[in-house]
């Protein structure tokens, strides 16, 4: 794999050497922000750098973020099928600064995009893609700040940004599996504790606590979701594999497969075929999306509207409660379109 966790390599001595304070965490995601800071615990607070209200996939940094960036010391994040702006930022402005990308670590559970619904498929086949392709492994708004964009002498960002998040064949939106919420937050702690040793017990101690409640979040979104499995619903965008996956869920089609994407008229006349053909009960819009079309297949159709979702939790305040937040927001969401 291309993208790889980061490790100390310098010395022996650097791999050892305890920081003089607790290290700076800056991450990518409030799901990321969420995990790090539920392992960081009373020692510090991770910064986020995705401004509330934004684009997860097409952000841009503002110099204060990019000033962050430079002196975090340790960058958590899901990796550039995600987040591919960060990439670049990382490149010019921290390329020594340790890294975990979650996405890149062997044991997250990994899903590709060839596992869409079949209309979400055709789409995929016919982008342009700059990453190679990944196998699947086994085991799924408010305005920006307004604080004024400094471009300067520098490109923190990929505004230009028009290729779906770059994903290759990879699923990025692996944070919707608790499995995986579950895995990173011991990588977390694993990666503080070779950077901070004298603190790495309360690591683990808050990543093993973190790890139960994530085990009583999963029953609890079991408990909620097990009821709508087989009831088929359409969504905004492809980005629900891996909750799909993890619950049993029926996801029969999207508007559009990413975030970057326009639908034809081909694929939305397809999209009204396949509400029809499925008896589909709910049609989901998301937040940063136009709900027209889902508006106008509503009409159109006995489908209800429900809530809008927020899969990357962009509209939530970051902190410790966030994960379960988001995932309780989306759980609730479909079970109060989906329930029987």
């Amino acid at each position: 794999m291309r993208y790889i966790i980061t490790t100390l390599l310098a010395s022996a001595a650097t791999c050892t050497m305890a920081f003089a304070k607790v290290p700076q965490v800056v991450t990518d995601l409030p799901a990321v922000q969420s995990l790090a800071a539920q392992v960081m615990g009373d020692l510090g607070t991770p910064a986020l750098l995705i401004d509330k209200g934004a684009d997860a996939h097409s952000f841009q940094l503002r110099p204060s973020q990019a000033a962050l960036l430079a002196d975090g010391d340790l960058v958590v994040w899901m990796g550039p099928d995600m987040t591919p702006w960060l990439e670049r930022a990382l490149a010019s402005l921290a390329p020594d600064t340790p890294q975990l990308a979650l996405l890149a670590a062997p044991e997250t559970h990994l899903r590709s995009f060839d596992a869409a619904p079949s209309d979400a498929h055709a789409d995929h086949a016919a982008e342009d893609h700059s990453v190679e392709e990944h196998t699947t492994q086994d085991h799924a708004a408010p305005a920006h700040d307004a604080e004024p964009h400094d471009h300067g002498d520098h490109d923190y960002g990929d505004h230009d940004h028009n290729d779906d998040h770059a994903h290759g064949g990879i699923d990025p939106h692996a944070w919707l599996d608790p499995a995986n919420a579950r895995i990173w937050l011991g990588l977390i702690a694993a990666q503080l504790a070779t950077l901070d040793p004298d603190n790495a017990a309360t690591y683990a101690r808050n990543a093993a606590l973190a790890q139960s409640g994530i085990d009583a979040l999963d029953a609890e979104l079991a408990a909620m979701l097990t009821p709508l499995q087989g009831r088929p619903f359409v969504a905004s965008h492809y980005a629900y594999g891996y909750l799909i996956d993890h619950y049993g869920l029926t996801l029969v089609g999207t508007v559009a497969l990413g975030d970057a994407s326009s639908p034809g008229a081909a694929r939305l006349a397809a999209l009204r075929d396949t509400v029809s053909q499925t008896s589909a009960l709910c049609l989901f819009p998301e937040v940063q999306h136009d709900p027209a079309f889902l508006t106008q297949l509503a009409a159109e159709t006995t489908t209800r509207i429900g809530g809008a979702l927020d899969p990357a939790g962009t509209a939530l305040d970051p902190g410790p409660a966030a994960y379960g937040t988001l995932m309780r927001q989306l759980a609730t969401t479909l079970a109060d379109c989906l329930a029987p």
